[in-house]
């Protein structure tokens, strides 16, 4: 029996779907698969736009769009690299939000970027692509810490949200953090675990667990539904228990 079919959905004692052959040809697709995908039947599917640059000039700071907006009824979606050695960068709810996500994470090396998407139909539809990288994104140290700033720093959130005519709030928001991987000598991990958005009712519009492979002040761009209008409330977790937060008025744009 082949290692795509030996993985158990759930927990339940039922036998995980068979995964298909991986287009990328990558090492790592059948273990990390049936390790984040719990199971569930898999499609490789272009309608998982992942927008992201072929070679990463700053493997620190390395930008990742994921955009499933035509599929309908997402409730997660995953965004790792499969030869990273902190392969998860972000597992996102979009309970009340569009299947939208933009950040930016670190490459360690030459790997697979993918996102998976888990639709309505209950399946994951992943895109992935090769990405060429010098290396080190993981296991350098943040500028924060070379500079010894990044104390002073910690938690300073500024955003952003505005409405493009009738369609959804697009939310973006940054947040000083080092995001250490605890892969740099002598300096453990401390990172950001956390992100919940809630509109101006209290109402959660989205939700997501981030890990260390999430660049060093992390940016996020998301696009939320709020039943009320007002201020989006954002607030932030990290490992070491401490809490971050804002809030964020919409502003007005014109339409592009």
């Amino acid at each position: 029996m082949s290692l795509a079919t030996l993985a158990v959905a759930g927990g339940e004692g039922r036998a995980a779907a068979p995964l298909p052959k991986d287009p990328l040809d990558s090492p790592m697709w059948a273990y990390h698969a049936q390790r984040l995908l719990s199971g569930a039947p898999v499609v490789f599917d272009p309608a998982v736009r992942l927008i992201l640059p072929g070679i990463a000039e700053n493997q620190h700071q390395f930008p990742v769009t994921v955009d499933a907006r035509t599929l309908p009824g997402v409730t997660r979606i995953l965004i790792y690299a499969d030869l990273n050695p902190l392969t998860l960068a972000a597992d996102y709810r979009p309970i009340h939000a569009a299947p939208y996500l933009s950040l930016r994470i670190k490459l360690d090396q030459r790997t697979p970027v993918r996102a998976a998407v888990l639709a309505g139909d209950g399946k994951w539809h992943v895109n992935g692509a090769w990405v060429d990288a010098a290396g080190g994104g993981c296991s350098a140290p943040p500028v924060s810490r070379v500079k010894g700033d990044w104390a002073q720093h910690l938690g300073e959130m500024r955003g952003e949200a505005w409405r493009e005519g009738s369609g959804p709030l697009r939310l973006r928001f940054t947040m000083r953090h080092p995001m250490d991987t605890g892969l740099v000598e002598g300096i453990p991990a401390y990172n950001l675990e956390s992100v919940i958005v809630r509109g101006a009712d209290g109402v959660e519009l989205a939700r997501m667990q981030v890990e260390g492979s999430v660049s060093e002040d992390p940016a996020f761009t998301l696009l939320v539904n709020p039943v009320k209008d007002g201020p989006v409330s954002v607030t932030l977790r990290d490992s070491s228990g401490r809490e971050f937060g804002g809030r964020i008025a919409p502003q007005s744009r014109p339409a592009r």
